[in-house]
């Protein structure tokens, strides 16, 4: 489905990703897993075309660089963590940018097709109640639902997500993963998504890429590619011990 090979990234002679592949199947949730500046998230803004890359990213064997930007988007959606409302749109009018790549011009009507799509976004996030409300008066959680009502209304085949969660309640963070795992719940669905919290890959996730240092340390399936010898590797610590103490402190 998604694919990519030998992909790097450079800031001048820097490499902050460095020769990495991986591929992306229908009905998995890759996670990028690694410590800070290990280039998760410079890796997703590759993927999602916003930094310049060598290599190639292929989805069902298309260049990416090749297709338009509505035809990627189509194809594509972006949950990015920097997500901020500058003006007071409405919730409702924020998913319907979502069905913008769908239409034949900027300037063209909507059509039954992307009312329906909102709705059923907005329903999914459980955002109906709320779709009048000016992003500016929303909580955090709340308007992360209401970007995330934009890229369900997108209607993509892969869904990126760069910590979809983060600063986020633990009431919300278990909302949006709830939320994203009935979206791949669909046939044809994939999720590649940049994560901090290894607890949270451990749960959602189908397959791991753990990176270190811009390097592809090892991938593929999340219990195999996060154990503790892989771990102990990357963030030089016993993670398993650390989580179970941690785990400990909760327990009566």
């Amino acid at each position: 489905m998604l694919t990519g090979s030998h992909i790097t990234v450079r800031y001048g002679d820097f490499p902050a990703v460095d020769d990495v592949s991986f591929s992306l199947e229908a009905g998995q949730w890759l996670m990028l897993a690694g410590p800070n500046g290990a280039g998760k998230s410079t890796l997703v803004e590759a993927v999602a075309q916003g930094v310049p890359y060598d290599g190639k990213i292929l989805l069902d064997g298309r260049d990416l660089r090749a297709l338009k930007p509505a035809q990627r988007a189509r194809e594509i959606g972006v949950l990015s963590q920097r997500n901020a409302a500058a003006y007071a749109f409405t919730v409702e009018e924020v998913a319907e940018l979502g069905r913008y790549a769908h239409r034949s011009g900027p300037f063209s009507p909507g059509s039954p097709r992307d009312r329906e799509m909102v709705d059923r976004a907005l329903e999914m996030t459980g955002m109906q109640s709320l779709r009048r409300a000016s992003m500016l008066t929303l909580s955090g959680g709340e308007a992360q639902r209401a970007f995330l009502s934009q890229v369900f209304a997108q209607d993509p085949r892969v869904l990126i997500l760069d910590e979809p969660a983060n600063h986020l309640d633990l009431k919300y963070q278990r909302q949006i993963f709830t939320l994203i795992r009935e979206w791949l719940n669909a046939p044809g669905r994939a999720v590649l998504s940049v994560v901090h919290d290894l607890s949270l890959a451990r749960r959602w996730g189908t397959h791991a890429l753990l990176m270190d240092r811009g390097k592809c340390v090892c991938r593929g399936e999340i219990g195999k590619v996060l154990t503790k010898e892989n771990l102990r590797a990357v963030y030089g610590m016993d993670v398993y011990a650390w989580m179970r103490e941690t785990l400990s402190a909760w327990q009566e």
